[in-house]
């Protein structure tokens, strides 16, 4: 085989790859959103900063109940950005939006990672949680999650 074609091969392959994993989400989320009655959603805050060296989420250990709505904000008291990283919990919500109260909203089926600006800066996650599960939350950025900066999110039945 020539190296046009495998090159070719293997474009195609992560192609398909990239299709495959990208059904590894709650696939009926604008349905779930739509059924769900909003007027019954919780709000939970989790602030992010530092203090001194150490860097954290406040509370870092969350617990969510599947089926109820949720409105999660991520508020940054510190100097510096940080990421809220939680794919695969992403992946097991309904997300029904992002919104910055100074910026707008963004929609979109789920979300790899929200980054929080410094000095006040908040996000506003709107959900439902859908799977059963315990999941992982980190700042992927340097060393952050070695200086404290990570926790669990768990859906319970």
């Amino acid at each position: 085989m020539n190296a046009m074609v495998k090159t070719g091969l293997s474009v195609l392959l992560l192609g398909l790859s990239a299709l495959a994993g990208a059904a590894d989400y709650i696939t009926n989320a604008s349905e779930i959103v739509g059924k769900t009655n909003w007027e019954t959603m919780e709000t939970v805050r989790v602030t992010i900063g530092e203090q001194g060296d150490k860097l954290f989420y406040k509370p870092s250990d969350l617990r969510f109940k599947a089926g109820q709505p949720y409105k999660l904000e991520l508020v940054n008291k510190g100097k510096k950005k940080h990421y809220f990283t939680a794919e695969s919990f992403f992946r097991n919500i309904a997300t029904r939006k992002v919104q910055s109260d100074k910026d707008g909203e963004i929609k979109a089926p789920y979300f790899l990672a929200l980054e929080v600006m410094p000095k006040g800066g908040k996000l506003d996650l709107y959900f439902v949680p859908v799977t059963p599960g315990e999941y992982q939350v980190i700042c992927t950025i340097d060393d952050h999650v070695d200086r404290g900066m990570h926790g669990t999110l768990t859906i319970e039945p």
